[in-house]
């Protein structure tokens, strides 16, 4: 398993406990990267995905509800949720190819979610994709 994709497994996972602690104590969540016994450059990959995802989360949920089409954010399963509010931010940033990015989180997806949340997972992106590709990332446009 490459390193990249390592961390952004164990980013989900911290994320998934920020998520679901209501924003979490980011203690508690150091610590359970530490203590997934990956190699420290995973885990600070992991550290440094969950601290910049966090700070543009807003930007990440305004895409993923237009694009999310008869879906509200805060009703999608916990896992599903930060699966997309990473592949997002990791979108927006431009952090690798969008399709590396799209595949890496339908692979999270299938580990960790149900059988039917590729699909959806794959829809909801793919949309995201083709908004920030044709450039009309609302969200970068709104904050400037």
């Amino acid at each position: 398993m490459k390193s990249q994709h390592r961390a952004r497994r164990l980013a989900i996972q911290g994320l998934c406990c920020v998520d679901a602690g209501d924003g979490g104590k980011q203690e508690l969540v150091e610590q359970f990267l530490k203590d997934s016994r990956e190699p420290p450059a995973v885990i600070e990959a992991a550290m440094e995905l969950i601290k910049e995802s966090r700070k543009d989360v807003d930007n990440c949920d305004e895409i993923l509800g237009r694009n999310a089409h008869r879906w509200e954010l805060g009703r999608l399963a916990l896992v599903d949720r930060n699966i997309l509010r990473l592949a997002a931010f990791e979108l927006r940033k431009n952090t690798e190819p969008c399709g590396v990015i799209i595949s890496e989180a339908l692979k999270l997806a299938r580990e960790f979610s149900t059988s039917e949340s590729p699909r959806f997972i794959n829809g909801v992106l793919d949309a995201v994709r083709k908004e920030l590709v044709d450039g009309q990332d609302k969200t970068e446009k709104n904050n400037t």
